[in-house]
């Protein structure tokens, strides 16, 4: 670790989905210089053990449908830590930049005078699918890919899900649905109104981590599957023709969901 900072800044360092073995080198040395790390729930405990030891880590846990570290909180705990001179980085499950806040938590670095340095992760989606060696998009299937959050803020506009099924059924889309689980049987009903119940859908949960789970499920079949199996938070939902090739590697539905969960 080296000596306090003389500018105050604060570095978003994109975690990955959670395997080190993802981090980029610029993210592991952000880490090991850092004198405040501030984690998000989703970040593994494996990740956090290679930063300095003198670090002081923050749990800052944020998942939805979960009570979480307020926002405004966590704005105020950066700048404050910057402002002393410490050499902080907001540590981000996934990359900063794909629903991780990490827009909001820029601009109002920006407006209190902070240094940004923003440091990007693998976004699980990715890793996800080379773990099952499936491409998001392919010349014959998919030529475009749309990530959208299926959990927005209560003041927000509703997700138009039938017009993005209509839009991705005539252009050729892959979908992935990001923190979707708890809505999933809307979007489901919606996704129904402009896809054919035979579309594949992939589930991906914990990725890239030792408990990774994954199902080859259709869009006609997604809610029964995510209940049946127990398919829980994080999960993320990839659906179109370019996860077909899932059961071709023998990856199909057929696995009892855990006993137990062991989250990072």
């Amino acid at each position: 670790m080296t000596d306090r900072v003389t500018h105050p800044q604060v570095t978003l360092v994109g975690a990955g989905p959670g395997d080190p073995d993802l981090l980029t080198l610029k993210a592991l040395k952000a880490l090991q210089s850092a004198s405040v790390i501030l984690v998000d729930d989703l970040v593994s405990d494996a990740i956090v053990a290679l930063a300095h030891p003198a670090a002081r880590v923050v749990r800052v846990g944020k998942r939805g449908g979960c009570r979480s570290t307020p926002q405004a909180f966590i704005h105020k705990l950066m700048i404050q830590a910057a402002l002393d001179g410490e050499r902080v980085v907001r540590l981000k499950g996934g990359d900063p930049l794909l629903f991780g806040r990490g827009g909001e938590e820029v601009d109002h670095l920006r407006a209190a005078g902070i240094e940004v340095e923003i440091i990007n992760g693998v976004t699980s989606a990715l890793a996800g699918m080379a773990s099952i060696q499936t491409a998001l998009t392919h010349r014959d299937h998919a030529q475009g890919v749309v990530f959208i959050t299926g959990h927005r803020q209560k003041e927000g506009q509703p997700t138009h899900w039938a017009e993005l099924a209509h839009t991705a059924h005539q252009a050729h889309l892959t979908l992935v649905i990001y923190m979707g689980l708890s809505q999933v049987s809307h979007i489901q009903s919606q996704l129904l109104m402009g896809l054919p119940a035979q579309t594949p859908v992939a589930l991906l949960q914990d990725i890239s981590l030792p408990q990774q789970r994954q199902a080859l499920t259709t869009l006609g079949d997604l809610a029964q599957c995510v209940s049946q199996q127990g398919f829980a938070s994080p999960t993320v939902m990839v659906v179109g023709q370019v996860v077909a090739g899932m059961q071709a590697l023998g990856l199909s539905t057929a696995m009892p969901a855990p006993a137990a969960k062991n989250q990072p």
